[in-house]
């Protein structure tokens, strides 16, 4: 078979002339698609836009504000994607780009399950009332200040300033603590004094001491102290009070307070607080063998 050059030159041409006479003919079509097509790019900003002011007055979380805005921006978008085509007279085309987009899908559905079941639980996060901005949580061992919840992870700040970023599943299917969702936190303190001492006296004592370094504690009852078991060394007690807090730094703050109050308290009343004492017995010999 032999090639020939100029038949092939001649086809070339031929293509050519009939594309750009194609162009030609579609020129008007083509220039109203792209000035559509702007037309919806800069729409689907003013509807981003209009739909987180709309959204702003609600009590929606920020992440679930963002999220319906741009849902609310891609759909505009593909909109004016769909009418571009139908301008272009691409149905057929339309069609090809709808299947290939189905399996795409399936393909990447499958390829990112972890993402996207963090990108709904995301979503159901930010509908949950007992999760919000602001709150002092406690969650898959980590605790903090709920400070973002986006699409992926929700973000917390700890207690020395660090932050942690707990994947949004883990979250929503791991049980969690929310120490802001009433107005008071309970302080549990444990100690133990000796045998000798009059237990009578020394949960007065205890007693007292809270109410006096808490403003408000108003009397002595409020105060909960119960002895707990005969120890090792010690009678060992645990007192409970409430103070008016949710965060965990002023709950460790208001134990420490109360800590420091009860030793000088016992201190200063000869209130001996034991520690475990270990006893050695050495044989006779053992200085002389050494």
């Amino acid at each position: 078979m032999i090639f020939n050059i100029d038949e092939a030159w001649e086809e070339m041409i031929n293509r050519l002339s009939s594309w750009v006479d194609s162009l030609i003919v579609n020129l008007p079509n083509i220039i109203l698609a792209l000035v559509v097509f702007t037309i919806v790019i800069i729409l689907s900003k003013y509807v981003s836009k209009i739909t987180w002011k709309l959204l702003e007055k609600s009590s929606l979380q920020r992440s679930m504000k963002s999220v319906i805005a741009k849902l609310l921006s891609i759909m505009v978008i593909l909109t004016g994607l769909f009418l571009v085509l139908g301008i272009l007279d691409l149905s057929k085309t339309l069609n090809t780009i709808l299947a290939g987009a189905g399996v795409a899908g399936l393909a990447v559905g499958l390829a990112l399950q972890g993402a996207l079941a963090n990108t709904f639980s995301g979503i159901v996060l930010s509908y949950i009332k007992h999760i919000k901005f602001g709150d002092w949580i406690e969650s898959n061992n980590y605790e903090g200040e709920v400070i973002d919840i986006d699409l992926r992870a929700v973000t917390i700040k700890q207690s020395d300033n660090n932050l942690v970023y707990i994947p949004n599943k883990l979250v929503l299917e791991n049980p969690l603590r929310n120490f802001s969702t009433t107005a008071q936190s309970r302080v549990i303190l444990k100690c133990g004094v000796g045998y000798s001492s009059d237990l009578e006296f020394v949960r007065d004592l205890v007693c007292k001491t809270i109410k006096s370094h808490f403003e408000n504690i108003e009397n002595t009852k409020e105060v909960i102290f119960l002895y707990t078991e005969f120890g090792d060394s010690s009678i060992n007690f645990e007192t409970r009070f409430w103070i008016q807090s949710t965060s965990a730094i002023e709950l460790l703050k208001a134990k420490t307070t109360a800590m420091i109050a009860i030793k000088k308290a016992f201190d200063q009343n000869n209130i001996n607080i034991p520690f475990p004492i270990r006893t050695l017995d050495l044989p006779k010999d053992f200085m002389k063998s050494t």
